[in-house]
This record gives C-alpha cells, sequence and structure tokens, in this order.
C-alpha cells in the first residue's frame, strides 16, 4: 500500500515537472520569436534609412550629372546624345566616367534612370485642337472625341459652365462612389482616369499590362468592345513640364502634336531624314546627333511645310530644344533588399536644381 502510494507520488510529481518544462518551453519559445520579431524590426528600421539616404544619393547623383552637362559643348540644349538621358555623352565631360547603370556607394549601390518631361505635350496647356489630334493619334472613334475633349476642358477650367460635350461635377457626383471636377490643372496626368469617357486603354494604352482599372467609377463598356490603341495618353502628355516640348527628346508622336502640318512622315524626317536630330546614322543617341540649337533650325530639314512652319509665331510657343524638369527613377540596392525611388526635379540653371517630389515606389 505504502509502495503504492510511493508510485502515485512519484508519478504526479513527474506530471508536474513535465507541465513546468512544457510552459518554460513554451515562455522560452515565445520570447525567442518576440525577440526574433524585435531583431527584424530593428534590422528593417536600419535598412529604410541606408535604402531612403541610398535613394537621395542617387538623386543628388542625377543632380550632378544634369549639371555638369548643362555646362559642356551642347549646354545650350538637352538632347538624347547626352549621359543624363543614355546616350554617350562628352567624353571630356566630368560625368564621362560615371556610371549610372551600376554605382557602387558604400555597402550598396544604386542605378539612376533620367527622364525629361519636357520630351511630351503638357496636358494643362493642351487646346481643343491638340487633344483632338493625340485622340485621333491613339485611335480614338471621332464620334467619342467632342465629350473627352470638352470634359478634359471642363475638369482644367475654374468654372462649372459646362462645354458643348462636356462634363462638370454635377455628373460625377452622380457616380459611386461620387467626386467633383478639379476645376484647375491636374497635378497628375492619372486624373485623367477620372474624366468622362477616359478609359484605361485609352490612358495606357492596350498593350499595357497590369495597371488598375479606373477605380472611382465603373467601366462605361466592356474591355472587349473597346479598340486597340497602340498609344496610350500617357506618351504624349505629361502633367509637369515647362511648358514647351523639346524637339530633340519628343518622339514622332509627340511631334505630331505640335502644328496639324507635321504628319508621320514629317515627325520621322526630323528625327531621323536628311538634316534630322539623329544626325547621318539615323538613330537618336548616338555620338553624331546632330541636335536642334534652336526651333527656327527645323528649317534645315528642306521640306516646304516646315519651312513655314519655323516661321509661324505660335509655333515657337509650343516648342523648346531646353528641358526644365526630370523625373529621375533610383533603384537601391542593399544586400538582398532593394527598393526604388522616384524623384522630380526642375532645373532653373545649372546651380538651381530643385526637388520637386520624392518617394518610394512599391514593386
Amino acid at each position: 500500500m505504502k509502495l503504492q502510494r510511493r508510485f502515485k507520488a512519484g508519478g504526479i510529481a513527474l506530471i508536474i515537472v513535465l507541465v513546468v518544462i512544457t510552459v518554460l518551453a513554451i515562455l522560452a519559445g515565445g520570447f525567442a520569436y518576440s525577440m526574433k520579431v524585435e531583431t527584424t524590426l530593428a534590422r528593417n528600421a536600419s535598412l529604410d534609412a541606408d535604402l531612403e539616404w541610398l535613394g537621395r544619393s542617387g538623386v543628388e547623383l542625377a543632380k550632378w550629372v544634369l549639371a555638369e552637362e548643362s555646362a559642356g559643348p551642347l549646354g545650350a540644349v538637352d538632347c538624347l546624345m547626352k549621359k543624363w538621358a543614355g546616350g554617350p555623352g562628352d567624353t571630356n565631360s566630368p560625368v564621362a566616367g560615371v556610371p549610372l547603370d551600376h554605382y557602387e556607394l558604400g555597402a550598396g549601390w544604386i542605378s539612376v534612370k533620367i527622364v525629361d518631361a519636357d520630351r511630351k505635350f503638357n496636358i494643362n496647356v493642351a487646346d481643343e485642337v491638340v487633344l483632338r489630334q493625340a485622340l485621333t493619334l491613339i485611335g480614338v472613334d471621332a464620334a467619342e472625341q467632342a465629350v473627352i475633349i470638352d470634359s478634359i476642358l471642363d475638369w482644367r477650367d475654374p468654372d462649372n459652365a459646362t462645354h458643348m460635350s462636356g462634363t462638370e461635377s454635377d455628373f460625377y457626383r452622380g457616380l459611386q462612389p461620387p467626386y467633383r471636377a478639379k476645376n484647375g490643372p491636374l497635378d497628375d496626368l492619372s486624373e485623367l482616369l477620372l474624366v468622362r469617357g477616359v478609359t484605361p486603354a485609352m490612358y495606357w494604352g492596350s498593350a499595357a499590362a497590369g495597371h488598375l482599372q479606373v477605380l472611382n467609377r465603373p467601366a462605361s463598356r466592356s474591355h472587349f468592345d473597346e479598340p486597340i490603341y497602340a498609344t496610350g495618353l500617357v506618351d504624349l502628355f505629361t502633367a509637369l513640364s515647362g511648358g514647351r516640348v523639346n524637339i530633340n527628346t519628343a518622339s514622332a508622336k509627340v511631334l505630331q502634336l505640335l502644328a496639324p502640318q507635321i504628319d508621320e512622315t514629317m515627325a520621322n524626317a526630323i528625327i531621323s531624314g536628311p538634316g534630322g536630330r539623329a544626325g547621318p546614322d539615323g538613330v537618336d543617341g548616338t555620338e553624331d546627333d546632330m541636335p536642334f540649337r534652336a526651333p527656327q533650325e527645323l528649317g534645315r530639314i528642306q521640306l516646304p511645310a516646315i519651312l513655314e512652319l519655323v516661321h509661324l509665331p505660335q509655333f515657337s510657343r509650343f516648342v523648346s530644344t531646353r528641358s526644365l524638369v526630370f523625373e529621375v527613377e533610383v533603384d537601391a540596392h542593399l544586400g538582398s533588399y532593394h527598393r526604388k525611388y522616384i524623384a522630380v526635379l526642375r532645373r532653373a540653371n545649372p546651380r538651381d536644381i530643385q526637388t520637386l517630389t520624392f518617394y518610394w515606389k512599391s514593386s
């Protein structure tokens, strides 16, 4: 009987020991997990700061490149042969030996891409003629153009008076969720996705994939009923630029927005024809490029329509050979971590280059 009690007491003690060990193991595991989480958070916080400084360093590198190339032999113009644009640049420039695609910095490295915003037409100064030409180039049906054009003009103008085929806040308030017309300049080109008649395919181009649909209103029609758009509004317009199109960096499509006389043939001649900006090899961004130093130099193309065009005062209002606003994309790498930063710069002069925006973009 005593032996049985002894075994029973020993069994209870063993159970208690096992329970205590189990509880301690759980507590130790929880503590270890908490420490791991804390360590991870601390490391990520440190990495966030390190990655941000890499991103900001990339922006400063872009500023330096833009400043140095503004003082070179082609300092009076901005063109695709310059280093910031991915061209060969001037071999005697201080930036010639500086890599932009893999610049090692501390424990990490950065890649910097610079694109001028002035290669596109500023949507805030585009009139009815320019907007109609843009929609025609994209391939928008003529029957739909009036609504889109007038709705864009209504979105921009400061009043609530509706253009003939336009749209003001009373229409947008009836949508779910409701919103109102901007009645002011566009701060970001994506605002066009809120304008009546503009579809994601028109905005991005039909070939662009992976973009969100219009979030604030239902689709007006099925995606399968819409035409194929080889070009999108995002390829032609910008909301932030100096207000004039740089004819040394603009695409053939954008050049066709500058005047009704400029068709596809003429636009291609400006780029790669005899006397064109691309030089003898007809390829932009190479050593033999012949950038225009002033809009009047378009006359060297020797096409009658262009010779007439360059002497029109209104044409000079829309064109330039300089770029004032640049978008900088910085890929920052630190070990296995990577983050993409975007900055918008405005260059008033080589010594005054301002950062207008700076943010990081999720992949």
